[in-house]
């Protein structure tokens, strides 16, 4: 697929850097400032053609960067990989969730509900809007902010249960008062509304690389309702996605090497379905992690003190468990592109590295997530915080894997089930399986643990099929299906948000 045109994209990003400050609620800081014309920007001034919407659209995609946090925060919750870092005390939010000792009084867990929400208000913005003015091709811009909305909300249900919800677009200072936590029920249903709004009007093609497409609103609604345990709904939006033709499992057709699906060849290639985008080219600061253009997961997910072939170094986060290494068989392709062996790699390479945290609940473990470690590129200082690794929000092979378990579950189809299935061991170098009813599920559930590892997915997995229990140490039944609401958003409803039970 043709590459995103930075040069063009930071071009209008660059455009938009004073006028997204004035309408997002959220951002690198919490104080508020008056401002005087000639630049107030709001509802009346802002929207006036169709640049003013593409610009708008792209702050909203541009927010997507910072949801980093949401992928490093539930991968480390679940029982994959260890906290890892410095010491058991680097990001002690992440060290407390490690050990599920987590409170509403943490800072990534602020990020998250902070950071998703400032998507949802870029979106909701261009929502409100949407009859400021009229051009050919405004339908698709309003699908793809409702997509994003979508998005955005699906991460926080996931994350915090209810969540206030106003479907006529931004949230207003002060209605913390007066607009309270909707139901799960109901932002579910709120949630499936954009996305088929999504699926009804957004293009079978991206317009540009960092766009998304009808198939990617099908993706995603497919593993909302799956989520919902719709599974019948769930298997006819992802057969959209299978049956398309667009996709394949990377390594699998032409001269496709699987072994770089996860290197820069494979960006926007053909298993990505939803990728997010990061660059390299602008610089960052830790004072707003949240205004890196790269990707901060990656650099964090780095080897620490690393000299040698290949890699960069990091901070040492994120680091998989001797467990997560063993579930391999030997021969599955999976375990080495998805794994990195610091102690045999540096035998092999002759590289030098550091260990960090040693505490043996969170700390060092001998394994990094090779998915999203930064390797040698030219990006821009500080390294650590401008890695230009995608993320791969949905790849076809989960696509595959949760239309697999929609019919099974479903009792809709477990011949077929067994065919997606098949097809992803296949590509890791195995062997077909022969299963059906409960063993095909459990199959199914084992695959997308090895297949998915250090993508952010399995804490939700296990959560989702009552199943967190038996794997997460630490994990209270009735408590940590869902992270407590941050500190600062119950007092700014003064008590009219309830907190989740057991926080």
């Amino acid at each position: 697929m043709e590459q995103l045109n930075h040069k063009k994209y930071f071009k209008m990003k660059n455009i938009l850097t004073l006028i997204i400050a004035f309408f997002i609620l959220s951002s690198c800081s919490d104080d508020f400032v008056e401002v005087t014309p000639p630049f107030a920007v709001n509802d009346e001034t802002f929207f006036q053609g169709e640049e003013d919407y593409v610009n708008a659209l792209i702050a909203s995609y541009d927010i997507l960067q910072s949801t980093y946090v949401n992928v490093m925060t539930s991968e480390i919750a679940s029982d994959n990989v260890n906290a890892g870092g410095e010491s058991p005390t680097d990001v002690i939010g992440w060290q407390q969730i490690d050990q599920m000792a987590h409170t509403p009084i943490n800072q990534q867990l602020r990020d998250v509900w902070n950071y998703n929400f400032a998507g949802v208000q870029r979106a909701g913005f261009i929502i409100q809007n949407q009859d400021r003015a009229d051009f050919e091709g405004k339908t698709q811009i309003i699908a793809e902010a409702r997509l994003l909305r979508a998005y955005f909300n699906f991460q926080l249900v996931k994350f915090f249960g209810g969540i206030p919800i106003k479907p006529q677009g931004q949230f207003q200072l002060g209605e913390e008062l007066t607009i309270p936590r909707s139901s799960v029920e109901d932002v579910y249903a709120y949630i499936e509304d954009d996305l088929l709004f999504a699926v009804e009007n957004m293009d079978m093609a991206s317009q540009d690389p960092y766009r998304f497409n009808r198939l990617a609103a099908h993706a995603l609604l497919g593993k909302v309702y799956l989520y919902e345990e719709k599974f019948t709904e769930a298997a006819e939006q992802l057969s959209q996605v299978i049956d398309s033709g667009a996709f394949h499992l990377y390594g699998t057709q032409g001269e496709e090497d699987y072994e770089d699906l996860f290197e820069f060849i494979a960006e926007n290639g053909p298993e990505s379905v939803l990728e997010i985008q990061y660059t390299g080219v602008q610089g960052a600061g830790f004072d707003c992690l949240q205004c890196s253009e790269g990707n901060v997961m990656v650099g964090f997910s780095g080897v620490r003190g690393y000299n040698g072939p290949v890699f960069e170094s990091g901070f040492g986060f994120v680091l998989p468990t001797e467990e997560m290494y063993n579930a391999f068989t030997p021969n599955d392709l999976r375990r080495d592109v998805s794994i990195l062996d610091i102690e045999a790699w540096a035998a092999e390479t002759g590289a030098s590295f550091n260990v960090g945290n040693q505490d043996s609940e969170t700390g060092h473990t001998g394994y990094y997530n090779r998915k999203y470690i930064p390797r040698i590129n030219d990006n821009q200082p500080d390294v650590n915080l401008t890695q230009p690794n995608n993320y791969r929000a949905i790849r076809y092979a989960d696509v595959l894997l949760m239309a697999a378990e929609a019919l099974n579950r479903g009792g809709l189809d477990d011949e077929l089930a067994l065919d997606y299935v098949n097809q992803v061991r296949n590509r890791a170098g195995l062997s077909d399986v022969q299963a059906n009813g409960s063993q095909l599920l459990d199959i199914i559930y084992n695959e997308r643990k090895l297949e998915l590892v250090g993508e952010g997915h399995r804490f939700f997995d296990l959560v989702r099929t009552g199943r967190a229990s038996q794997s997460i140490e630490g994990f209270s039944t009735d408590k940590h299906e869902v992270f407590p609401i941050p500190l600062e958003e119950i007092q700014f409803s003064q008590g009219r948000w309830e907190q989740n039970q057991g926080y």
